[in-house]
Parts: C-alpha cells; sequence; structure tokens
C-alpha cells in the first residue's frame, strides 16, 4: 500500500448487496467539493461540520435524479480520518450505490484500498496504531467478551499502559546518553540503582500483560474444543444437550458420525467451537479411516478435548489406555483433557473415583453426567468456563490479544533484561543505553511510535474496503 494523503478516497462503507440503505464515505481535501459537483440541494461547501442535509445526487448535464441522499458533513479535523469527510446515506440498491461511487470517481476521487480510512485516522494522529487494530477487532467480534476488550483497547487502556511505561525508560535513557557526552569527566547522572529498580517494576507489568496473552487470545479467537471418544460413547448426544437443539444424528448404531461436526458455544461472552468427531476405533472401512484421521488431526490442534466414555462398559483400565494412546497419536501433550464419564443414568453407582490415575485424571479433570437427561450440563459449561477463565477479575484488568503486541512485549522484556545483566555486571553506559533503546524501539511498535510502511501495509490490508 502506497501512503498517499494528498488524494480524495471514496469506498462504500456499508456491507456490499441490497438493504435499506448504504453509505458511502469520501475523505481527503476535496471530498466536500467532489461530494457538492454531484449533489443538489444545500451548498455542502458552506454548510458547517458535524450537521446533515438531504439532497438529491445527479448526472450529467440534464441533472438526471440518480437518488434521494442524506449528506453528512465532517470538517477537518474533527471527523474519524483527521480529513474533510462526506457520507453519502443512500438507498441499498447495489446499481444506486454503484452508480453513486462511479460519479465520485469521476469527480477525481480514487477508490480507497484496505483499510485506508482507518490508516489516514492514524497517519493524522487521531489513533495510536493499537487502537487502529482495535477497530478491526471491533468489526469482527461476535461475543460480548471480545467486544469489550476491542472496546477497552480503542479507548486507549493498553495505549496508556504502554506509553507511561516507555515515556519512563525515555527519562533514563535522556541521563545515560547526557552521560555519555561528558565521558572524559567519568560522571554519572543516571543512578543505577534507582534504574535497576525501573526496570525491574517495567518488566513485572509486561510479564503480567504477556501472561493476560492467553485469555486474550481465547477472547478473540475462541477456544477450540474437540469432543472425543470411542463410537456410542454420546459425544453428538453430548453436543446436542450442550447446544439445547438437535444439531448432530443421534443413533444407536457405532459410526454414525463420519465427519467432524462444527458449532459455537457462547459461555458468558466467551465463544467455544465446539467440534463432534468420528468414534476412536479400528476402522472398518476407507471413509471411517479418514473420519478417524480427522479427530486425531482436531485434537492435535484443539485446547480442550472433551472426552466422553461410557460408564456401564468403560472399565478404568480401559479408559487410561484410551486417553494415553489418544495423547501419543496426536502429539498434543498441551491439550487440556476433560473425561465425561456419561450414561450415568444407567449405572448411577459409578464411582468417579475409581477412574483417578495419577498424571492424567483427577477430580479436576472428570465430570459425572447424562447428556440423554441432561444431566450436569449446565455444571459442564461452567467448567469449561473456568478452565478458560480462572480469574474473572483478569477480565477488568489490561488485556494483550493481539500477537504482534505479544511478540513486542517479549522483545521488550529480552532488551529490559539484558538492561539488569548490564547493571549487574558493570558494563559502561553505551552498552545500556543501546539495550534501553532498543526496548523502546519494541514498546513503540506496539502503539506506532516506531512503524514503517511494511507493517502498517501488514495490519491496515487486513480491513474491509471502507473501513
Amino acid at each position: 500500500m502506497s501512503i498517499i494523503l494528498d488524494d480524495t478516497i471514496v469506498a462504500l462503507s456499508t456491507p456490499p448487496g441490497e438493504g435499506a440503505i448504504g453509505v458511502i464515505r469520501l475523505s481527503g481535501k476535496q471530498a466536500i467539493s467532489f461530494a457538492n459537483s454531484i449533489f443538489r440541494g444545500k451548498d455542502l461547501e458552506q454548510v458547517d461540520g458535524n450537521t446533515l442535509h438531504f439532497g438529491r445526487i445527479v448526472e450529467g448535464e440534464e441533472e438526471f435524479t440518480i437518488d434521494e441522499v442524506v449528506a453528512g458533513i465532517f470538517k477537518a479535523p474533527r471527523s474519524y480520518t483527521g480529513e474533510d469527510i462526506v457520507e453519502l446515506s443512500c438507498h441499498g440498491s447495489p446499481y444506486i450505490l454503484q452508480k453513486v461511487i462511479s460519479l465520485c470517481l469521476k469527480a477525481g476521487a480514487r477508490m480507497a484500498e484496505r483499510g485506508e480510512f482507518t490508516l489516514r485516522a492514524f497517519l493524522n494522529g487521531k489513533m495510536d496504531l493499537s487502537q487502529a487494530e482495535a477497530v478491526a477487532d471491533l468489526i469482527a467480534s461476535k461475543s460480548e467478551q471480545r467486544h469489550h476488550l476491542a472496546m477497552k483497547q480503542m479507548r486507549k487502556g493498553f495505549s496508556d499502559e504502554i506509553k507511561v511505561l516507555r515515556q519512563e525508560l525515555i527519562d533514563f535513557a535522556a541521563m545515560i546518553e547526557l552521560e555519555l557526552d561528558f565521558s572524559e569527566e567519568d560522571v554519572e547522572f543516571a543512578d543505577r540503582e534507582r534504574l535497576k529498580e525501573l526496570v525491574e517494576q517495567i518488566n513485572r507489568v509486561i510479564t503480567r500483560l504477556q501472561d493476560s496473552f492467553h485469555l486474550g487470545n481465547v477472547i478473540k479467537n475462541g477456544v477450540t474444543t474437540v469432543i472425543a471418544g470411542r463410537p456410542n460413547a454420546g459425544k453428538s448426544t453430548l453436543l446436542n444437550a450442550l447446544l439445547n437443539e438437535d444439531r448432530a444424528i443421534v443413533s444407536d448404531i457405532a459410526g454414525t458420525t463420519r465427519d467432524t461436526i462444527e458449532e459455537t458455544l457462547n459461555i458468558k461472552g466467551i465463544e467455544f467451537r465446539l467440534i463432534d468427531t468420528a468414534g476412536i476405533r479400528e476402522a472398518h472401512d476407507q471413509i471411517e479411516m479418514i473420519g478417524v484421521e480427522r479427530t486425531f488431526e482436531k485434537i492435535g490442534t484443539s485446547t480442550i478435548v472433551v472426552y466422553v466414555f461410557d460408564v456401564t462398559i468403560t472399565p478404568p483400565e480401559q479408559l487410561w489406555r484410551e486417553l494415553d494412546f489418544t495423547i501419543t497419536q496426536t502429539g498434543n501433550t498441551e491439550v487440556t483433557l476433560l473425561c465425561i464419564a456419561n450414561k450415568m443414568d444407567l449405572n448411577p453407582y459409578t464411582k468417579p473415583e475409581t477412574y483417578y490415575k495419577e498424571g492424567l485424571v483427577d477430580s479436576t479433570s472428570i465430570i459425572t453426567a447424562s447428556a440423554l437427561n441432561k444431566m450436569n450440563i449446565e455444571y459442564l459449561k461452567e467448567k469449561l468456563y473456568d478452565m478458560v477463565v480462572s480469574d474473572p477479575a483478569m477480565l477488568d484488568q489490561t488485556i494483550v490479544s493481539n500477537s504482534r503486541h505479544f511478540d513486542a512485549l517479549s522483545q521488550a522484556r529480552e532488551s529490559l533484561d539484558a538492561v539488569i545483566s548490564g547493571l549487574m555486571s558493570g558494563v559502561t553506559g553505551d552498552f545500556i543505553a543501546m539495550d534501553i533503546r532498543r526496548a523502546l524501539h519494541h514498546l513503540g511498535e506496539i502503539t506506532g511510535e516506531i512503524s514503517n510502511e511494511d507493517l502498517l501495509d501488514s495490519i491496515f490490508s487486513r480491513f474491509c474496503i471502507g473501513k
């Protein structure tokens, strides 16, 4: 993406296709004059900013009416991009919208690239880079917690915390840089002990932010949760019970599920991507073999495996063998395992503790249930939520959800560890200053105080055209 701020851009800002309303947005120095050339009503170049005006969009010398519209006028710098903006609210006919955009292009505007409106907002100082990324997250939010997380980031909660850390480091870096100017006098302007305390304090904050990434990633991307087990253990019945609908076919015939079935379950604002899989057993035909292979593939990339077993026919030793085999086949040793002792209605005297095995199954990783009768289904949902959100208080703190931010924090932490090491070993100020500058660089990458065109292109190319 070539960064050019001198021209005026135009794009459809509402989803394409038929609808009641479609909004066409222009931004740039000539946005108002271009819109005014095809608008008949008030003279848009003479009206105040932050106002709405009814009129017609016309074409040609005969001024053939294309549509009746409402023009929203937002004058720089009090606009989303910091430039003059016109938003034309048209009727949502694809023909009308394309026609109006064509007239804007004919007037002198050019089509906006992906994310270019938000890119201009960043370049014009209306938001920092982490806020701009939060705009994309807000648009993509499908749950309450994801929406809440994006809104906090848009309101600079994360940015402000990073900027405070960075400013404290800048103040010390300035003192050390001053020492380098007086190196021949052998003086120290920066208190080394105070610098060490500051770096340790900043490292504690960075560690907290890094630790929040797991939760932030879960809120942003959801939790991949595989329902696995042998055929006829009740996996599909459990899926239906969790969703409270008949999503999967249920039958007494073993091997009914041949392929994966995926659905989303929202628990207190956290999205769980439930995947019902083919039963794990020795396949009897080619199709079943493919289904079992896909089961292992899904388990290999999952966060949680809900392993369902039939308490009426599964002794403890068999369950342990099945779990060991499943983990070995997938190689996913990081997966969190939750065992469901299903069909308790048929064998109510089963004691879950008989299935305990150190390092494999304990009281925290087994739940007795009857998927058919929906016994303990609500408890299972609570358990799934608690496995992801161990401390609900964290939801009110600053949470890192962007992998780019996490990587930048990790690199800043490495540089600050080098500062501590240098202070402990008594290295000269120029080496300490170099490590501090490196840490400042990585922290600046988060908010965009340090950026380059490739980075901006990577971020904003993921936006939609009209944003």
